[in-house]
Formats: C-alpha cells, structure tokens, sequence
C-alpha cells in the first residue's frame, strides 16, 4: 500500500518540520532517502535545486516531485496533500486558542526552543546538500563565487542561478 506508506511519511515529516523547507530536508533525506529507500541522494538534491527555481515553497514542491517519483500523479497529490496537512491542521488549532495562550510563558520558551532547533537543522540540510554537491574543484569555484555575489555583493539570487546553470552545463 504505497500511497498509505506515502501519505505517512511526508505527513511525519509536516509534522515535525518546523522552521520551513529548508529546516525539512534533514527530516526529508532521512525519511526518503535513508528510510525508505525511495529515491537516491544525488536525486534528492536535484529536486532542492529544481524546487529552487520553481514558484511554491521547496517542501511543497520536493513532495510533489518524489511523489510523482514513487507513484505518478497520483503520488504526486498523495505527497503534497500530506506534507501540508499537518500545518493546515495547526494553523486551524492555533486559531481558535492563540489569544488564550498570548503571553503564556511556557509557550514562549518552547518558541525559544523551537528556533534554535531550526538553525541547526538549516545548517544540517545545508551541510548534506553541501557535501555531496561540491564535491570538485568547478563546484568549490562556482559555490565561492556565487555566495560571495548574492551574500556580499547582493547580486540577485536569479542571474546567479541562470549563469551557473549555463556554466554547468557547458562543463559539464
């Protein structure tokens, strides 16, 4: 029963993802990769990198394409319905009791928490992705390079995108 392993998994990982996609992709390599076997590493990271440069958030669209992966189209909705149901259900539950707890002091030292988990799971995902994607002496430069021009020199991040694309494939 694909779809129901499907439906679990990314609901898991929407569940206990907080901090957004990029805070997800420790808890995603884990479950899609390591766990289940689904989809190999390298793959993983070319989805990252195809979300970037497609519109939607990358938790979304990474759940969208490995469910088409493991299961088509199908797959696809089970994935991404899944992967953001745990927040719908949140959000909605929130609602209802935010002003209740406004203020509540244990609810902002479990905040507190919660935040500084997010940055090292960011900085996790980060040193996965890193590891495996720059991995010679071409992907050293263009990694250099390109995080000097966007965090220094605040080029945009799209021209970036587009000329290291172009010089990958030139390379490549």
């Amino acid at each position: 029963m694909i779809f129901l392993k499907l439906f679990f998994t990314f609901f898991k990982i929407g569940l206990f993802s907080f901090g957004g996609g990029y805070a997800m992709i420790p808890l995603i390599l884990q479950e899609i990769v390591n766990t289940n076997g689904w989809i190999e590493k390298i793959d993983l990271i070319n989805m990252i990198s195809i979300s970037q440069v497609t519109p939607g958030p990358i938790a979304i669209n990474i759940a969208t394409f490995v469910g088409y992966v493991i299961s088509g189209v199908r797959g696809s909705l089970v994935a991404t319905i899944s992967v953001i149901l745990p927040s719908v259900i949140l959000v909605t539950i929130m609602f209802f009791f935010i002003k209740k707890f406004k203020g509540n002091i244990y609810l902002e030292w479990f905040l507190k928490g919660i935040r500084v988990v997010v940055v090292g799971l960011i900085g996790a995902g980060f040193l996965s992705i890193f590891l495996e994607g720059v991995n010679n002496v071409f992907a050293v430069i263009v990694f250099t390079v390109s995080f000097y021009l966007v965090a220094f020199k605040k080029v945009h991040p799209i021209p970036v995108i587009v000329v290291a694309g172009i010089l990958g494939a030139v390379v490549s």
